[in-house]
């Protein structure tokens, strides 16, 4: 083995860094607080994980073989490990929260694991480590959900989203629920708020720095309450008043706690929320709804969706779906469908259930086949996609606003972004990420809409 060489680190230059992220919006805005936490140290991002001196895997546990995953590509990169001194290769998020220092058993060369709560606590144990020190496993370990990961200060945040246009701020961290398929609660803990006021500030500097878009985060949104007894509603009212703010939208919403105050808030005169709403179902049968512990039924999620339409209706709808949970039926699932039909989602994720350790539906018979789920769920992306083909086709010939997030990923030489209702639009012409552009809807297929500029003919 080639002989390694060690040299002192700089004080003003520490090194690169480069994380890879797995998993939802809440995931992306941690690595924008990992980021923030290594550059406040004097550290710089890496091109790619082979020019980087630090690496994060930063996780999701939601979806079945996650860590299998995560020790795939850790075994990818243990050659830079390898030929490389003074590299540090770390875990973060949902899957180190979830297996801890068992992690170390089956990849022994990882230097950190880092879970959902514990992001300050990263460039002290990268300093250690860098610096020569031998560290045991419990230092190399922090996994205390005790610990308020809220508390990140919002000014060392390296925001990567659309330039200066686009940011998330988190309000509210953990969840209260215990549905029997998640293991959230477990991964993320338990609720915590941040105080109104605190995010109130956080935007404030924001939209003065030139973002146009909020976008509220939690794992249960609209359960936000700080500790004076304001509510989600009451920061949606305050945010919307901020002058140089075009949009603000939240994720994600659980079904029992969208409110009519929050449903007030979104259409009331003066408000800045987009008409959209992700309001995850899981299922459309009551029968598995109670299976999942949801706290509603079918008839009362279609009464939170009517409520909502008759405040806002233009709004568009999306949702999860989990198909294939141990208790349904092929009633159940045609109930399912015909839910889609029924409340016309603009979009839907949709997944086979998959077991996940620590969670309540671990005690259910499975007698489902895999086969079998996996017809069901082509069953229903099937009935979607006709759906949403129906849904985007009357957009033709409207114009739009579009927020542009960058080039299209089908063609360098177009651009792509979304309107307030979260569709995606792609059109050609001379912009750039984070501009505000007016266009016209020319086309549409189940997941874009294509346009054109104002002022070109179609």
């Amino acid at each position: 083995m080639a002989k390694i060489e060690r040299k002192p680190l700089s004080e003003a230059s520490r090194g690169r860094y480069h994380i890879e992220t797995w998993g939802c919006q809440i995931n992306v805005h941690d690595s924008e607080k990992l980021a923030g936490a290594l550059e406040s140290e004097g550290y710089s991002r890496a091109a790619g994980a082979e020019d980087a001196d630090v690496v994060l895997l930063h996780t999701c546990s939601i979806r079945e073989k996650a860590a299998e995953k995560v020790f795939g590509e850790l075994g990818r990169l243990r050659p830079l490990k390898d030929r490389r001194g003074r590299f540090v290769l770390g875990v973060t998020g949902c899957v180190a929260q979830q297996e801890g220092a068992a992690i170390f058993e089956r990849a022994p060369y990882v230097d950190l694991v880092v879970g959902t709560r514990a992001t300050t606590s990263v460039p002290a144990i990268v300093a250690r480590l860098r610096g020569g020190a031998v560290l045991e496993r419990e230092a190399r370990v922090d996994t205390d959900l005790r610990r308020d990961s809220l508390e990140f200060p919002p000014e060392r945040i390296r925001r990567s989203g659309l330039g200066a246009a686009k940011a998330y701020v988190t309000i509210i961290e953990g969840c209260n629920h215990r549905c029997t398929y998640c293991i959230v609660p477990t991964t993320r803990g338990r609720e915590i708020c941040r105080d109104l006021d605190d995010v109130l500030r956080e935007v404030v500097d924001l939209a003065g720095r030139g973002v146009v878009e909020i976008e509220f985060l939690g794992q249960t949104v609209n359960a936000y309450r700080d500790e004076r007894g304001r509510t989600l509603a009451d920061l949606l009212r305050s945010a919307s008043r901020v002058e140089s703010l075009r949009r603000i939208r939240f994720t994600t919403s659980h079904p029992a706690q969208m409110t009519s105050e929050i449903m007030d808030a979104m259409a009331e005169p003066g408000s800045k929320v987009c008409p959209y709403l992700h309001l995850p179902v899981q299922s459309g049968s009551s029968r598995v709804l109670r299976a999942m512990r949801r706290g509603y039924d079918r008839d009362l999620y279609l009464r939170k969706v009517a409520d909502l339409r008759s405040r806002m209706p233009h709004v568009e709808l999306g949702t999860d779906v989990i198909v294939g949970f141990p208790t349904e039926s092929e009633r159940d699932f045609e109930e399912t469908l015909s839910l889609l039909d029924e409340v016309g989602y603009a979009s839907c994720y949709s997944f086979a259930y998959s077991p996940r350790p620590g969670t309540a539906a671990l005690g259910l018979d499975d007698p489902i086949p895999l086969a079998e789920k996996h017809e069901r769920l082509a069953r229903l992306q099937g009935r979607q996609k006709g759906i949403q083909e129906r849904i985007h086709a009357r957009w033709i010939g409207s114009t739009v606003e579009v927020l542009v997030e960058g080039a299209s990923k089908r063609d360098a030489s177009e651009w792509t972004g979304r309107t307030p209702e979260h569709r995606v639009v792609n059109f050609a012409g001379v912009s750039a990420p984070g501009r505000l552009e007016s266009v016209r809807i020319v086309g549409s297929t189940a997941f874009s809409l294509r346009a054109e500029p104002l002022g070109v003919d179609a």
